[in-house]
């Protein structure tokens, strides 16, 4: 496999030394001078690559020039420990810093260190992901450093709003906006200064769709370098003109082995650089990205020392970003020299050293145009590959060992997907105790279908161990069928969906089937994987009967996640809450008053409808009182990203999950968690992965121990029988909660209005199934 790694920085913060106070004739006070040798100490660690050293220094430095009362001093050393938070990925710390030192600027009076630390305040809040916040401090300095007249300062603001303006996809003004960058950068005589900033204009013409234009920029950039004074930044520079080269091939096809052979030069360049620097982080990155391109040429030898010296060098100052990288390098390179041994235990290395890191740091160094699963999915599902054709070269009982491990990787890799989607470092802190079936359920199979380029494999949970089964059929052919049927399924008025709902049954249960019947499996739960989140394996026909006929069905993000336990029906509160007028632009849902009157009757839960079904009220509400189940009868989106595209419609406000997290998550911290979260007209995409990720793992963000949803929008009268009828049956205490929703599934089914299955499979049960 040919992995296209991201571009290392792609919002530099750009900043400089600020320039320390000078002491005159005055002789220095012993707290100045231990900051200065702190602010020295933490500087030589940042050349270094040594980060969290330069962290300590310069909080240390900036601590002893608050009590010298040197401002000067302390707002120099608060915007370089700012620096260094950001490279370690922690945003929040390096605006919390940058907010200290613009407020004593401020005071101060200095507009060029107001406008420098503006610069810098709004890179961090860009590489956070807040871009209508960073828009301000942005345009701000670039006004003063226009003022003032300070040329170094001004390169350092327009990089910085040129890094804005590449973010908001305006390419064309990022360019323009880099380029008069480098002129003040020239001007100033900060040669590496104008180079990042050609080579960033660079990167913004290639996406504006203009690689010839891309390539002068670089050219110009790499001449710049030439002529610039050796430093962490140059080096830095130099790897990041080498990853542009790089991925400007496929735009211009005929100087392939020119762009291939200054992408090598580049990375040669920065990593001698760096390694008469001291800067083992950076050295890190060119030799890896050098063993890369050898990889691509399939020059395996050449490329794994190189790999080597880049995983020593990172090892060397603890940046498990890069070493992720190389280590994953490394395995596939053994793999491709018939080393699979090595190749596992190097796979192994990269995964275990990915986990380490954390998600905010994961996600500024991984390609910021791919998904999670597309920039670290592969790694994964490499080593599961591995696995599970090395179970198949052993027999019995020496097989089982690594079926365990590629089902725990396939964990692994799904609760780091969990935690990129919510961007939450938190969503996995109450992972489940490990339960086997046979004490959990008897009758119950979980199946983890893992989807591979070349086939498909299906590993199944029994009560009395592991099994695998292998089908041949490719990701690309099963994700198509996926697609299809999703589409069919939602034309109510035709049968379309029968000849992919019967495909993907033999591919997915028929295999399966021998081992349930002899296992008297009755209930199915699926641990889906990419495309498989968006439809339901409920709506699976065997060619006579779907699959809810037979089995019941339910879905959890990860086993590892969930928590199997009955609920108590005797002592279930419930409180039920919705809309059914149109409000927001969102239309009325007018079988939402008798679906909750229906609640009201059967289970005698408190309701909330319309007016009353605020947000306000119902956080209230979450807080005062103790309640098992809450349903939800509201519009809710689930969409590409958590924070900004996913929501449910409360009547005054649209509640975001996070927030939702925060009402229910009170729950968390009582001696019973939510039993129940129902959201009876939530909808996702059609072909959307990402959202049907979200919807799968709400109940966890949410704290609650289960969830029934709907992957797409359901009538409106369809979605009210079914829901009253699916608490109805959970009232049983011999019913589990997958039970209860077959039964109401089944109900639906007799009813001619209803028997399609765009009408009752779109009810997910997600996670706690009993």
């Amino acid at each position: 496999m040919k992995l296209r790694l991201p571009l290392v920085v792609i919002a530099s913060l750009a900043v400089v030394a600020l320039a320390l106070p000078s002491r005159g004739g005055t002789a220095a006070s012993p707290t100045t001078t231990s900051a200065e040798q702190s602010f020295g100490l933490g500087m030589k660690a940042f050349q270094q690559g040594a980060l969290e050293q330069a962290v300590a220094r310069w909080t240390d430095a900036a601590d002893e020039y608050d009590r010298a009362g040197n401002v000067t001093g302390r707002i120099a050393a608060l915007t370089h420990l700012a620096e260094a938070y950001s490279e370690l990925g922690q945003h929040l710390q390096a605006e919390k810093r940058l907010e200290v030192a613009l407020e004593l600027a401020q005071k101060l009076g200095d507009p060029a260190r107001e406008a420098h630390v503006l610069a810098a305040l709004g890179n961090a809040q860009l590489a956070a992901g807040a871009l209508d916040a960073a828009q301000a401090p942005l345009e701000r300095s670039v006004a003063i450093a226009r003022t003032v007249g300070n040329p170094s300062l001004a390169a350092i603001a327009l990089n910085n709003l040129g890094n804005l303006l590449s973010a908001r996809k305006r390419f064309p003004d990022a360019v323009q906006t880099y380029e008069e960058s480098a002129a003040f950068a020239r001007r100033a005589g900060d040669r590496t200064l104008a180079a990042r900033s050609l080579s960033n204009a660079a990167i913004a013409a290639r996406k504006n769709g203009a690689p010839p234009e891309s390539e002068r920029l670089l050219d110009a950039a790499r001449e710049d370098l030439r002529h610039a004074t050796p430093s962490h930044d140059t080096a830095f520079t130099l790897v990041n003109v080498g990853v542009a080269y790089r991925d400007l091939r496929p735009w211009l096809t005929a100087s392939h082995d020119e762009l291939l052979r200054r992408a090598g030069q580049a990375f040669q360049d920065a990593g001698a650089m760096a390694d008469r620097l001291g800067d083992r982080r950076t050295a890190s990155y060119a030799w890896g990205y050098l063993g890369a391109l050898y990889e691509e040429e399939r020059r395996h030898d050449e490329a794994l020392r190189l790999t080597r010296k880049a995983i020593l060098a990172a090892q060397q100052v603890n940046a498990p970003e890069s070493l992720y990288l190389w280590q994953w390098q490394s395995a596939r390179l053994y793999r491709n020299l018939g080393a699979n041994d090595d190749a596992i235990a190097a796979y192994r290395r990269a995964v275990s050293t990915l986990q380490s890191i954390r998600q905010e740091l994961l996600l500024r160094y991984r390609d910021p145009e791919g998904s999670f699963r597309d920039s670290v999915g592969p790694l994964y599902f490499e080593l599961v590959d591995l696995l599970l054709q090395r179970s198949a070269s052993v027999e019995g009982q020496r097989a089982e060992p690594y079926l365990v491990e590629a089902r725990d990787t396939v964990e692994l890799f799904k609760v780091a997907e969990l935690r990129d989607y919510f961007r939450d470092d938190c969503v996995d802190t109450s992972l489940a105790k490990t339960t086997k079936l046979d004490v959990v359920s008897r009758s119950t199979a979980v199946v983890y279908p893992i989807i591979l380029p070349d086939r498909t494999e299906l590993l199944v949970s029994l009560p009395g161990g592991l099994k695998r089964t292998t089908v041949a059929v490719s990701g690309n052919t099963i994700t198509q069928e996926i697609r299809e049927l999703r589409r069919k399924l939602e034309k109510r008025t035709t049968r379309e969906y029968l000849p992919h709902a019967q495909q993907l049954y033999r591919w997915l249960i028929a295999p399966l089937e021998p081992d349930l019947k002899a296992a008297q499996i009755d209930t199915l739960i699926f641990v889906p994987d990419g495309p498989l989140r968006t439809i339901p394996i409920a709506a699976l026909h065997d060619g006579e009967q779907f699959v809810i006929a037979r089995y019941a069905v339910g879905i959890t993000p990860s086993l590892n996640l969930t928590d199997p336990h009955a609920i108590a029906r005797k002592q279930m509160k419930v409180l039920s809450v919705g809309v059914t007028e149109a409000v927001q632009g969102f239309p009325a849902l007018p079988d939402v008053a008798g679906e909750l009157d229906a609640l009201r009757a059967l289970l005698g839960s408190e309701t909330l409808v319309d007016r009353e079904f605020r947000s306000a009220t119902l956080e209230r509400k979450l807080k005062d009182e103790q309640f098992t189940v809450l349903h939800i009868a509201s519009h809710a989106e689930f969409g590409t990203d958590a924070v900004e595209k996913s929501f449910l419609l409360t009547f005054d406000d649209k509640l975001t999950i996070d927030r939702l997290d925060r009402l229910v998550g009170v729950f968390k911290f009582r001696d019973e968690p939510l039993e129940l979260l129902t959201l009876s007209a939530c909808e996702t995409a059609q072909g959307d992965d990402r959202a049907a990720l979200g919807l799968a793992g709400v109940a966890i963000k949410a704290g609650a121990r289960s969830a029934v949803a709907t992957l797409w929008n359901v009538n409106d009268r369809a979605s009210s029988d079914l829901v009253v009828e699916f608490y109805r049956q959970l009232q049983n205490p011999a019913i589990s909660r997958a039970g209860a929703l077959q039964r109401a599934q089944l109900k639906m089914l007799t009813d001619p209005r209803y028997d399609h299955p765009g009408f009752w499979s779109a009810f997910l049960l997600i996670n706690n199934w009993l």
